[in-house]
């Protein structure tokens, strides 16, 4: 830290959506909502599937371990963001920024693994249905997990550690609603080549690496369904994955236009846009591509409902 403490920047000012601000009340509102549905919904499911015993297998395993990385997620930023839109307080310490930074992308390669770790469950369950239950077993659904979230917080720590070294110079208008890599390497006034060189690194093996299993594991799950005889048969295979390759494609396409792309002034005005999809979107689309189109888990959510009631009664 020590370059960072010779600019003596104490605070840094997260610019929002500064040319939206005459709508403040407006997107307040929306993503008040947004994130009181987003913890609702997803500690719903958390609370389905522990006390439904029908729920107990891999596949709602892994969407707990997401819903609740959703919910650890939207709350990292959201906060921040109602805060700044209703007292226009847009200050946020050195330190929190930093802490705000690797938080974010270690849950964000926690969950490029956990997809790609949920593809591998659909493929078994597809294309290996009479070993399902023996190869994923509880034992190695808890690895996995404890792999998936390891990771994530470990490599996180390479691009938040080498940004923390990098000069100021004085500059703290961070353009954008949160603290993200970009636009706080876009206020560095030296050559860091390297420090952009390593980061686009790690980021391109936490996510590339997991997209490609991900896509490796569908090619072999659409070959499986499409030896099925009956189209009956493979709409049931199918809809098993659907909801998984929704959250797939809306969390990979944003992900990947804001970090694959070149950046210019306008581009980082377009990428806290984007940013608004994975972050804040998908945790809240989430419980409803889960829960509304997975009839098991509505059953589940219907006898939880029904065991609270006679449970009222009986009291």
């Amino acid at each position: 830290m020590e370059n960072l403490n010779q600019t003596h920047i104490v605070d840094f000012v997260l610019l929002g959506f500064a040319v939206f601000e005459n709508y403040s009340p407006v997107l307040f509102t929306v993503f008040f909502n947004i994130y009181v549905f987003t913890l609702i919904g997803n500690t719903l499911i958390v609370l389905v599937v522990y006390n439904d015993i029908h729920l107990h297998k891999p596949m709602y395993f892994f969407i707990t371990n997401l819903a609740c990385l959703e919910i650890w997620y939207v709350s990292l930023t959201t906060p921040k963001l109602l805060t700044m839109l209703v007292t226009n307080n847009k200050k946020i310490s050195f330190y929190w920024c930093f802490v705000q930074l690797y938080m974010f992308h270690s849950l964000g390669i926690t969950e490029c693994n956990l997809l790609a770790v949920m593809s591998v469950d659909r493929f078994v369950a597809i294309c290996r249905p009479l070993r399902y239950n023996t190869i994923m077993s509880t034992r190695l659904c808890k690895d996995l997990s404890l792999m998936c979230w390891s990771l994530g917080f470990l490599m996180a720590l390479i691009p938040v550690i080498l940004t923390s070294q990098v000069p100021f110079c004085g500059r703290y208008y961070v353009n954008h609603y949160f603290c993200d890599l970009a636009p706080l390497l876009s206020l560095v006034c030296s050559d860091i080549t390297v420090t952009v060189t390593i980061n686009r690194l790690v980021a391109g093996i936490a996510s590339m690496f997991n997209l490609a299993i991900v896509v490796f594991m569908y090619i072999n799950i659409i070959y499986s369904i499409m030896k099925i005889k009956t189209s009956t048969g493979r709409k049931k295979a199918f809809s098993t994955c659907s909801s998984h390759l929704m959250v797939v494609t809306l969390f990979y396409g944003a992900a990947c236009i804001v970090y694959a792309t070149p950046k210019t002034s306008h581009s980082l005005e377009n990428d806290k846009l984007f940013a608004l999809v994975y972050a804040m979107f998908t945790p809240f689309l989430n419980p409803i591509i889960y829960s509304l189109r997975n009839k098991e888990v509505i059953s589940g959510l219907k006898r939880g409902l029904q065991s609270m009631q006679r449970h009222i009664h009986d009291r």
